[in-house]
């Protein structure tokens, strides 16, 4: 089965030597599912020619705003449509959780609560788990047809699931411990509270539900539809 790894923004210049690109961070994630990958960094303006270039597609996260006036937004917009409408599976992270919703009729804005960074704990469906979040922006309207399968008191729409269509999630089972240290010392300082960014690092090296979320989103795109 090949995935398509939609790249919509890029980790710091300085981490890029040690993971890589997003769409580097996602074919670790899913190592091992027996998966063919191929990428397009959309946010450069590289799309695939048509949305059955690939049997299932993931968007990456962003330090974007899915709001933003970017002229590669409107063409993942109309992309993730195509897919949903031609039954191709999207899994959507952090960003890709946000176009998906936006694209099918939800509202994206920043959280009034502002930042949501380091590990947390979800709610999915009755199983609380652990995952690195970091992001500002959040689901605050589901479209039509989405429903809610994880959430947190600082996060509502933290996992959606759309039918067989599309699953998307706001944390980032992609980043480890050592990615998120260098986030904030790289990109947080200066921008996120000092005091969320103390105490994500006082979290940092406890569990995450990674190989999870990884195994949920293979079972996802390797599910049988009509």
């Amino acid at each position: 089965m090949k995935i398509g790894i939609l790249q919509t923004g890029k980790p710091p210049a300085e981490m890029r030597e040690e993971y890589g690109d997003y769409i580097d961070c996602f074919m670790a994630l899913l190592a091992g599912q027996d998966f063919e990958f191929s990428g397009w960094s959309v946010v450069d303006g590289q799309f695939p020619d048509s949305v059955t270039d690939a049997d299932g597609w993931l968007i990456t996260g962003s330090r974007h705003g899915v709001y933003e006036d970017h002229a590669w937004i409107p063409p993942l917009e109309d992309l993730i449509r195509d897919a949903i409408t031609r039954r191709v599976p999207i899994v959507g992270v952090c960003f890709g959780h946000q176009i998906i919703a936006q694209a099918l009729g939800g509202k994206v804005e920043k959280f009034q609560g502002g930042w949501v960074v380091g590990r947390q704990s979800y709610d999915f469906s009755g199983t609380t788990i652990a995952l690195h979040a970091w992001h500002q922006d959040q689901v605050i309207e589901l479209p039509p047809g989405a429903t809610t399968i994880a959430s947190q008191d600082r996060c509502k729409h933290a996992a959606i699931i759309y039918g067989d269509r599309a699953l998307t999630v706001q944390p980032h089972p992609e980043y480890d411990a050592a990615f998120i240290e260098q986030l904030i010392n790289l990109r947080g300082r200066g921008s996120v509270p000092e005091a969320q960014l103390d105490e994500a690092l006082q979290t940092l090296g406890q569990p995450t539900a990674n190989h999870s979320l990884a195994e949920q989103f293979a079972d996802f795109f390797r599910k049988e539809r009509a």
